[in-house]
This record gives structure tokens, C-alpha cells and sequence, in this order.
């Protein structure tokens, strides 16, 4: 009998598969040399992909083969590097640095790191409707519900309510409503993406949203306590950048402790929800212990 893998073998081995599946998909395209080159730039900038590898540690606790969401954890790691590039422009956040890298704008311009982040964002539904491993209503649930998680009710909604509540004093469940749509969403993508490839029944995907809601504001309480207690050189952007553009945070508004202690109460109820499910979810644990304890 194998021994059970460990998340950091998951992550050696389907990072990487990430990573090179991502570049070249991309590389094959007809598309103008530099357009192809600032995609490719950012898609292989590093980063932790815990997108793409919790849906794939989904599907490998419903003990599928994990090559069936291939297409779709990358077509999501596309879109949530195209709202990097998007949210570093000058008009947005405005960083010249992510992962410790010069960002897309500054090396290929404003105009088409623009591009690069459209490009990416509409070739991720070619990308699962061309996907021949995968039957065609699975298919059409995949993009229904990636575009609602990444779109005006998803991702791009919480960025616009992030920016509405600069210079604001925002109140906690104000803040988590932010956190919900601009984070959180793509996480739930992530966690039901893989139960939809999986079979799982209608029970099962209510207790895998469950996780992927608390997973995903402990995901972002943790971002700001790395904001204050974090080192530039581990996350890749200046320390105290939330501080410097007025934003509400989980420390600001809860203090320090107060963050942690609810950062904590997130962990737990996602553990909760994952003990309730009728298959191994070890990798899953694993990856929320990491959600709370990452330095970048």
C-alpha cells in the first residue's frame, strides 16, 4: 500500500505540471509575439497556485484521477493572474513589484498588460469548453459558475466595493462582504469546481462551499496580518501598503488579537465542515492549516 502523499509533494508535483500546462497552452496560441510574451511573463511568476491545487486536492479526496481538472485550475490560475496584472496598473493599486518581480506594466507598458490581463481572462472559458476530458454539461456548469465567481457578482464586484471603502471606516461585516466577493469567490470556484468534476452530490458541494467560505476570509485576514507582521522580502510588496491607502483592515478594526482570534474561529469551521465529508480530506486540512500559518 502507497503511503499517503503529503501537500508539499501535491504542490512539487502539480505545481509544476501547472505551471508548464499554463505556458505552453499559451506559447501554442496565434497572438502577436509581445502579447504572447506578457502573458507567458505573469502565468509564470510564481506564486503559490493554492487555487488550482485545491481544486485538484478536491478531486483527489473523491479519489478521481486529478488530470481531469487540469484545463480548469488553469483556465482559474489565468483569471486570477489576469486580476493581478489588473489590480497593479496605476489606476487600481498602483505597485510596481508582485512576487518580489517588476510588474507586467512595467515591463511591457500600461496598454498591454491590459491586454495580457484580457487575453488571459477570455481564453480561461476556451480553455474548459475545449477541454475534451470532460462532458459537456459538466462543461457548461464549470463556465456558468466561473464566470458568476470571477464576474460583477464575484471577484470584480469585491474589487469595486474594495475601492468604494478606501478613506472609509468600514464595519467588520462590511469588510467581509469586500473579502467575500474580491477573494473569497474565486476560493469557492476552487473548492465546488472540483466537487462538480467529481460527482459530488448536492450535500457534499454544500459542505465543500461551507469550507471554501471560511477557508477564504482566513485567506484574507491572514494577507493582513502579513501586511503588518510580514517581511517584504517573504511577500513580495512593501509592508504597511494597506495602511499607506486608508484601507479597513482585520487588524485595524479588530486589533491584532482580535484578528488572530478570528482567524482561528475560521480555521476551526472549516475543519468542522471538511470532518463531516465522507472522504479523505486530509490534503484539504493541510492546505487551510497552510491558508492560516503561510509568511507570504
Amino acid at each position: 500500500m502507497n503511503p499517503p502523499i503529503t501537500l508539499k509533494q501535491f504542490q512539487q508535483e502539480h505545481g509544476e505540471w501547472m505551471t508548464n500546462h499554463m505556458a505552453e497552452t499559451v506559447s501554442g496560441l496565434s497572438m502577436p509575439g509581445v502579447l504572447k510574451e506578457a502573458m507567458v511573463y505573469s502565468l509564470q511568476a510564481g506564486g503559490k497556485r493554492i487555487r488550482p491545487i485545491l481544486l485538484l486536492a478536491v478531486i483527489k479526496a473523491f479519489d478521481h484521477n486529478t488530470m481531469l481538472g487540469l484545463n480548469t485550475a488553469a483556465a482559474l490560475e489565468m483569471i486570477h493572474t489576469y486580476s493581478l496584472i489588473h489590480d497593479d496598473l496605476p489606476s487600481m493599486d498602483d505597485d510596481d513589484l508582485r512576487r518580489g518581480k517588476p510588474t507586467n506594466h512595467k515591463i511591457y507598458g500600461e496598454a498591454v498588460a491590459i491586454l495580457a490581463g484580457d487575453g488571459l481572462l477570455t481564453y480561461s472559458f476556451q480553455l474548459i469548453a475545449e477541454d475534451d476530458g470532460l462532458p459537456s454539461d459538466i462543461k457548461v456548469k464549470l463556465i456558468a459558475l466561473l464566470a458568476k465567481c470571477a464576474g460583477p457578482e464575484g471577484m470584480v464586484g469585491g474589487q469595486v466595493a474594495d475601492i468604494e471603502g478606501e478613506n472609509k471606516q468600514l464595519t467588520v461585516q462590511e469588510l467581509e462582504n469586500v473579502h467575500v466577493h474580491k477573494t473569497g469567490k474565486l476560493l469557492t470556484f476552487s473548492v465546488l469546481a472540483g466537487g462538480i468534476i467529481s460527482g459530488a452530490s448536492q450535500k457534499e458541494l454544500e459542505l465543500l462551499e461551507r469550507f471554501s467560505h471560511h477557508i477564504g476570509l482566513a485567506f484574507q485576514i491572514q494577507d493582513d496580518i502579513l501586511d503588518i507582521e510580514g517581511l517584504e522580502e517573504m511577500i513580495g510588496k512593501p509592508v504597511g501598503s494597506d495602511e499607506s491607502k486608508h484601507k479597513s483592515t482585520y487588524p485595524s478594526l479588530l486589533t491584532m488579537k482580535g484578528a488572530k482570534d478570528k482567524l482561528q474561529y475560521h480555521l476551526d469551521e472549516a475543519l468542522t465542515a471538511l470532518d463531516k465529508l465522507p472522504v479523505n480530506t486530509s490534503l484539504l486540512a493541510e492546505i487551510a492549516q497552510l491558508i492560516v500559518t503561510r509568511n507570504h
